[in-house]
């Protein structure tokens, strides 16, 4: 098996209220489907599948119930401390919820945490040790 990723597919328990964090609330745009309970949010060389819980553990024949940490969080590589502070606050605006303040982190960076309308973490991250302009799908 080749060491690639492709599709990262999130469980939602309100496929639409998921839909509308992602799409409405953080801009981002899904590709075009006739599919009314997937959707399909492409980020470069990965994609992010938004799909009804029940119906993603059933797909996978596991039981869909889970409770506290996942052991899975997402990152979004920021382009400065102020860019971490300001998705923050915005995503805070949507209806996400900050887990964890922005703050200067042990490996020498500045992150904080978020979590989307089902739970699921994301840490927005800003490092001068990375390249200064991360890999952005808009042309910003």
């Amino acid at each position: 098996m080749q060491q690639r990723l492709h599709i990262v597919t999130l469980g939602v328990h309100d496929f639409q209220r998921s839909l509308q964090f992602y799409r409405d609330g953080l801009s981002w745009t899904p590709e075009d489907n006739n599919y009314e309970d997937i959707a399909f949010f492409p980020l470069g060389d990965v994609t992010l599948a938004l799909y009804p819980r029940t119906k993603l553990a059933e797909d996978a024949t596991v039981e869909p119930a889970g409770t506290g940490f996942s052991g899975i969080t997402l990152s979004y590589k920021a382009k400065s401390k102020a860019d971490v502070d300001a998705i923050l606050k915005h995503v805070a605006l949507i209806g996400g919820k900050v887990v964890k303040p922005a703050q200067d982190v042990f490996w020498g960076g500045y992150s904080g945490y978020f979590a989307d309308p089902d739970g699921h973490l994301w840490e927005v991250a800003w490092s001068a040790a990375w390249d200064s302009e991360p890999a952005d799908q808009t042309g910003e």
